[in-house]
């Protein structure tokens, strides 16, 4: 896909008579599947949507790594942007969730919550038009490293202790623990990744698709020159509103994403709570 344009004509909306009319969309593959520019067919393949995930992740790191390489007592631009950040991180994220422990789990949340929204972020920048994490793969990948977080977390700071507490929760009649722990098992292990992948992943696609059918309808219905031309007048502020409502999305789901993780993360540290 070479844009959107290229897109409106391979959909060929067809108005003009003799063509059939309507609009027509073409299958969900077409807008989230990218060739590969090396690599296609292996595991290795990189694409748009690797090059998305890598800007992602070097965007945050030269900005905070330039932000605070020359800290100051009284703070620049950059560096009180910078400060700012970390403090939303923390005051909004770390400190309810977790408590004054969690502190030292900020620098991850922290990384974790920008690396997203920067990557969401392309859904609404000209010419990419793709969030990275509208891909299954991404929020796969950060689900699991939510998984690794907790019970790394809940492991190391209470032992065995802490696998008693979450499959054998305090209080449930013995008896119980026949139905009790399986449900535990999948809700803590299996369910706590699983919705946070599919979370983030169906909001960006959702997102993705919403932006692009309104996008080539726009496109197509201006370019024609049969009355269909008429509508372009509402699905072009209905696109502009789309892509504002996009700017919030794109920033809420990374917030979720961090406040979710920083959530298990402190029910592990602190599992009788």
């Amino acid at each position: 896909m070479l844009g959107l344009q290229a897109l409106s004509d391979s959909l060929a909306v067809l108005a003009a008579e003799g063509e059939g009319g309507g609009v027509h969309f073409p299958p969900i593959d077409h807008i989230v599947k990218w060739p590969a520019a090396f690599g296609d067919g292996q595991f290795w393949a990189f694409n748009k949507i690797g090059l998305i995930s890598l800007i992602a992740m070097v965007v945050p790191a030269i900005f905070f790594f330039l932000a605070g390489n020359k800290a100051k007592l009284i703070p620049g631009k950059l560096q009180n942007v910078a400060e700012s950040a970390i403090d939303f991180v923390e005051q909004q994220i770390v400190l309810p969730a977790i408590g004054p422990d969690g502190m030292r789990y900020l620098p991850m949340l922290t990384a974790m919550m920008f690396f997203i929204w920067v990557g969401n972020m392309f859904e609404v920048i000209p010419t990419a038009h793709m969030p990275a994490n509208a891909r299954m793969a991404g929020p796969a990948m950060l689900a699991l490293l939510a998984l690794v977080m907790f019970v790394g977390v809940g492991l190391k700071h209470n032992g065995l202790h802490y696998l008693k507490e979450a499959l054998f929760p305090p209080g449930v009649p013995v008896a119980l623990y026949i139905i009790v722990t399986p449900i535990e098992i999948l809700s803590t292990f299996l369910i706590r990744p699983f919705s946070l992948a599919v979370r983030l992943f169906a909001n960006m696609l959702a997102g993705h698709i919403l932006l692009v059918t309104f996008s080539v309808l726009t496109i197509t219905l201006t370019n024609t020159l049969s009355p269909l031309i008429v509508a372009a007048a509402l699905s072009f502020p209905m696109l502009v509103a789309f892509t504002a409502f996009e700017f919030m999305v794109a920033f809420l789901q990374a917030f979720i994403f961090a406040l979710l993780t920083a959530v298990y993360i402190g029910s592990a540290l602190h599992p009788s709570h």
